[in-house]
């Protein structure tokens, strides 16, 4: 082709590389700075170019290097301009490429910096096309170590585009070369460039990795071609030919092997007879194989070379047109020269006694030389999927290419196009290389995520149905039979509720109503995993259509380990124990409920809420550890609220449960994942039960407003925690109560005043982490309480201290006791357990929606408080004193500062 006129400084040595490589890395700082337009009028222009330049360059490049055919390279050079051009015209390359205003997320491209390209002897000018093209459309700069046998052909085509590029806008310098390439020189490109793309022999793909930059390494190719019996052979013969005849057999994803079913093995050497190709003879055989393989490497004189060439330096005379020299054998073990990559038109031809056969075959070739490159098959793809499930199963290459000719097929967009066009093809970790998959623009660009703060979406959840009022119970399970039309319930409770005539209201009334029943009636407190399994076996044999649940929190929460176990027989209770930072990206999906039984939850205590939370407590009897299931699976579908069934409570357990369900409402608005639904239920339950909780305690089987009252404010603090969660104040409930068998709400009422001077620091440890809890405030949300319940005080501290007053007035109203020790006498034993008590507290589910991520020395601080009756003392940290002068009161955009940041205490 016509000499370039513009001249270049000649980079002969390590000094002008390094000016070359200066020159283009300044290139690449402006280029950095174009926009998408800029850049895509620049790849236009290029690739143009180089598209006109195809058939000198295709001409050039075999003169140069003697491999090849002309015609064939200039269908490269085409593919890589035209083809790449038409891949990535319209891809974002530069700034915004994709955003997400909903989700706050926006990536932005960037390019990488300097490229090295070491283009291989087998294709020097479509490769370099190639390279050349995605880094202009990458906005990188490229500096190209060619073969020295090819380097003119290669430097030739990098000159065709830079010149086109810089016409149309690109920095001068951004395409650079090395115009006498060595070892030395190579060397160098790879240790300055931010990246390199690398495309040679294993040698130089090693070398690139191995120089401390990011590689894109291309590995050696071995393909092997099964034809199957189901396979149309005139189109697999034509196929492979088609392929192993292009540019010499050049392209490394060509087909260096073809292992064919023993059924159609004649029919197949027959096909291939006819259309050109010569089977070679025993003692041709041998001499071919002395000729392809030369001290266990192939032999450079035969790669891109006619068949009739490489049979004439091995001796053999073969007809001059003959397309592929075929050689029929049997090892496919390296010590086989045929089994080797061949880069040429000579091919290996097994015979196989069946697919499995086959499949061992092609995977031992793939083992010899070609892990992650290309395999083929040939086959009726439609009525032999499993064959071509199993192939693709076993072969370890990135490309599995069905009834396509692999060397046209493995680059891309030609036989399938939805396979990327590149002449650079990743073999994936099975190759050595840090790519699987065709090389392209975005394996170019660096890219960043930008990730505006974005909250969670929140929910409200609660049983479809939630009935009230004294009485309420006969009306509401009217619809298990005029609604519904269940015909079986089965009946949960515990020994003394049943014994004591509680059941009876319920069997009355479905008596008659005519439905069938059976009651389950040993739940006892703290009810065990084992207790739940026993229940669930009665369940598979009654096979109820509903569930009733009559108790407090055992046996709400027994009844639904049961429905689940009833159901789903085979879940692993483990996995449902399993903890969850995010309900909604916990590991273990809970079972689908409902679909066997409908479940209704009738509290006969006022504090637990199970009747309208999604969490079971349960106790593994093995191990003793005490779990809180949560999971809106078990949310039961209907709650009946009447307080017929809460007029004999005794006062112990009043107490506990109407204590419970104040820890419950305040962990609740403390939570971080409280919303305005969940605060008001809060707020309000909280006010109800200071005002009505010691009139039922003193006389509520006379007192029915009391125990209505206690009844709606406990499933208010229910559904409140049942989407806020509750936090650490359980946690250690859980586990004390677990440990020293207590009273669940008694466990509660001694930790809540430690956890609230605990949560109301300031200057916390260790802040919670959720979206909508952006710094700690929590002594304000405590303050706002004590604000609602009308406690008052001069600051949010002081509120704090009347709230804790408050509520300890309360619990001396009901007889609940101040400290641990009053409950648990033995010291040494509550030191003893304290350690384990405490990891177990850490761990507990609840502990996740505290406001205050609580350390474990933290944890075990407050048990000792709480054994003692001490208080909760904070690390000492810096404050805003240390920056000297004095707070002006008068200042109001200081005192706005400080609310903001969470500093509301008054001066």
């Amino acid at each position: 082709m016509e000499t370039n006129k513009k001249n270049y400084e000649i980079v002969d040595g390590v000094e002008k590389l390094e000016a070359a490589l200066a020159r283009a890395r300044a290139a690449q700082k402006i280029f950095a700075t174009y926009t998408q337009e800029q850049v895509d009028a620049i790849f236009l222009a290029a690739a143009t170019a180089a598209n006109q330049a195809r058939i000198p360059l295709a001409q050039m490049a075999v003169e140069e290097t003697g491999m090849g055919i002309v015609e064939d390279k200039v269908i490269k050079n085409h593919y890589a301009s035209e083809y790449i051009y038409n891949q990535y015209r319209d891809v974002k390359t530069c700034g915004v490429i994709e955003e997400d205003t909903a989700f706050g997320t926006k990536k932005i491209a960037e390019p990488i910096g300097v490229v090295g390209a070491v283009i291989p002897t087998t294709n020097p000018t479509s490769t370099a096309i190639f390279k050349a093209l995605i880094c202009l459309k990458t906005r990188n700069a490229i500096i190209i170590s060619p073969h020295p046998r090819a380097k003119k052909s290669t430097i030739e085509a990098a000159k065709v585009v830079l010149e086109a590029a810089v016409a149309a806008g690109a920095p001068e310098n951004i395409i650079a070369w090395i115009d006498v390439p060595s070892l030395e020189m190579t060397n160098l490109v790879m240790q300055e460039a931010d990246i390199i793309l690398a495309t040679g022999g294993p040698g130089m793909v090693k070398a690139a990795y191995s120089s401390g930059k990011p590689a894109l390494g291309v590995g050696a190719g071995n393909t092997p071609a099964i034809i199957d019996e189901s396979a149309d052979i005139t189109l697999a013969v034509n196929s492979i030919i088609h392929s192993k005849t292009f540019d010499n057999g050049m392209i490394c994803a060509s087909e260096q092997s073809t292992i064919v079913l023993d059924s159609i093995y004649d029919a197949v050497k027959q096909e291939f007879a006819a259309r050109g190709c010569y089977f070679l003879k025993d003692d041709e055989l041998d001499k071919v194989r002395k000729t392809i393989i030369i001290n266990g490497a192939l032999n450079a004189k035969i790669v891109g070379q006619k068949a009739a060439k490489i049979a004439e330096l091995s001796g053999v005379k073969v007809p001059a047109g003959t397309k592929i020299l075929i050689g029929e054998v049997e090892s496919v073990d390296l010590s086989e020269e045929f089994a080797h990559e061949k880069l040429s038109p000579v091919l290996a031809m097994y015979r196989a006694k069946d697919i499995q056969d086959a499949f061992g075959k092609a995977e031992q070739l793939v083992a010899d030389g070609g892990y992650g490159h290309t395999s083929s098959i040939y086959l009726d793809a439609v009525n032999e999927k499993d064959k071509l499930a199993e192939f693709a199963a076993r072969m370890k290459t990135c490309r599995i290419l069905v009834n396509t000719p692999s060397s046209q097929g493995g680059i891309g967009d030609l036989y399938n196009f939805k396979l990327a066009p590149s002449l650079t093809l990743g073999c994936g970790s099975w190759g050595g290389n840090s790519v699987s998959e065709n090389v392209g623009v975005k394996h170019l660009i660096n890219i960043k995520t930008v990730a505006e703060r974005r909250e969670n979406m929140l929910w409200f959840r609660a049983p479809e149905k939630i009935y009230i009022k004294k009485g309420c119970m006969p009306v509401a399970l009217d619809e298990l039979k005029n609604v519904m039309n269940k015909k079986r319930v089965f009946l949960v409770t515990d020994s003394f509720l049943y014994k004591n005539g509680y059941t009876k209201p319920i069997t009355d009334k479905l008596n008659e109503m005519g439905i069938q029943y059976t009651s389950f009636a040993d739940v006892e407190p703290d009810p065990t995993l084992a207790c739940a399994i026993k229940g669930a076996e009665q369940m598979r044999s009654f096979e109820p259509d509903t569930i009733i649940a009559l108790g407090g929190g055992s046996a709400m929460d027994a009844a639904k380990i049961m429905w689940v176990l009833y159901e789903h027989p085979e879940v692993n209770f483990m996995d449902m124990a399993m903890r969850f930072s995010d309900i909604r990206k916990r590991i273990y999906t809970f079972p689908k409920m409902g679909e066997k039984a409908y479940f209704i939850a009738i509290p006969t205590s006022a504090g637990t809420g199970s009747e309208v939370t999604p969490f079971a407590v349960i106790t593994d009897e093995k191990t003793g550890v005490k779990y809180p299931l949560a999971d809106y699976e078990l949310l039961p579908n209907m709650a009946i609220v009447d307080t017929d069934f809460h007029m004999t409570a005794p006062k112990g357990l009043t107490a506990a449960s109407g204590i419970d369900a104040v820890t419950h409402a305040l962990e609740a608005y403390a939570s971080m994942m409280a919303t305005d639904y969940t605060d008001g239920l809060a707020l309000r339950a909280l006010k109800v039960i200071f005002e009505y909780l010691p009139r039922a305690y003193d006389n509520g089987l006379n007192d029915p407003e009391a125990r209505e009252k206690m009844a709606n404010a406990a499933t208010m603090a229910g559904m409140a925690f049942a989407n806020a969660f509750l936090g650490v104040c359980h946690s250690m409930a859980h586990k004390l109560g677990a440990f020293h068998h207590l009273p669940h709400g008694v466990a509660n009422a001694l930790m809540i005043d430690e956890v609230l001077r605990f949560n109301a620091a300031e200057v916390p440890a260790k802040m919670g982490t959720f979206p909508q809890y952006d710094h700690p405030h929590t002594l304000a949300r405590y303050a706002e309480v004590a604000d609602y319940l009308g406690v008052g005080g001069s600051d949010d501290s002081e509120k704090l201290a009347n709230l804790i007053a408050k509520i300890d007035e309360l619990k001396a109203k009901i007889g609940i006791k101040s400290t641990i020790k009053e409950y648990v006498p033995d010291e040494q034993d509550f030191l003893d357990r304290l350690d384990d008590m405490t990891v177990q507290a850490f761990d507990d589910q609840c502990t996740g929606a505290n406001p205050r991520y609580p350390l474990m020395s933290e944890i075990k601080q407050m048990y000792l408080n709480a054994y003692y009756g001490k208080t909760f003392e904070e690390t000492e940290t810096p404050d805003e004193n240390q920056l000297g002068g004095e707070i002006d009161k008068s200042d109001f955009k200081q005192s706005f500062r400080r609310a903001k940041n969470g500093i509301h205490q008054n001066l």
